[in-house]
């Protein structure tokens, strides 16, 4: 095969990469937090299959979300009250540096995890400014069936 050849640095070699890798981790560090954001809006989607807990800003541009499937949770124990602390605290715990810190809450759906989740939100360190329900509710609903004749 042949003889493998070794090359050496020279001091000066070794400090500039040390300088580059170095500004290179600040710039990463830096990008990890790439705005903060004060006000926002979560919203909690619990439904009879699922929790999926959703972060944006005040414009509705979304910033994060997590799903007590995406947590590991699977099958009826997504729809739990305890799945849904464990996606609250999760999305607590994944904007804790960037924001929102003033927060409105936004609940859908008639899920069993409706509740554990906005007491798994206030426990954490945000500013609730609002608690509203928005789940869709049919007013009339569709025109009934015909009158059945024998």
């Amino acid at each position: 095969m042949g003889k493998k050849k070794i090359a050496k640095k020279t001091g000066e070699e070794i400090l500039k990469e040390s300088e580059s890798v170095s500004t290179a981790v600040s710039e990463k560090a830096s990008q990890s937090v790439k705005h903060k954001v004060e006000n926002g809006c979560i919203y909690i989607q619990a439904s009879y299959n699922n929790t999926i807990i959703t972060v944006t800003d005040e414009k509705g541009n979304v910033i994060t979300w997590i799903s007590a499937g995406s947590l590991g949770f699977s099958g009826p124990k997504k729809a739990t009250p305890f799945a849904a602390s464990r996606v609250a605290e999760a999305i607590a715990e994944k904007i804790k540096r960037s924001g929102p810190f003033n927060v409105r809450i936004f609940i859908r759906g008639i899920g069993r995890g409706r509740d554990s989740a906005v007491k798994s939100l206030i426990a954490k360190d945000f500013n609730i400014l609002s608690v509203k329900d928005v789940t869709p509710i049919p007013h009339n609903g569709p025109k009934p069936p015909k009158v059945r004749r024998v």
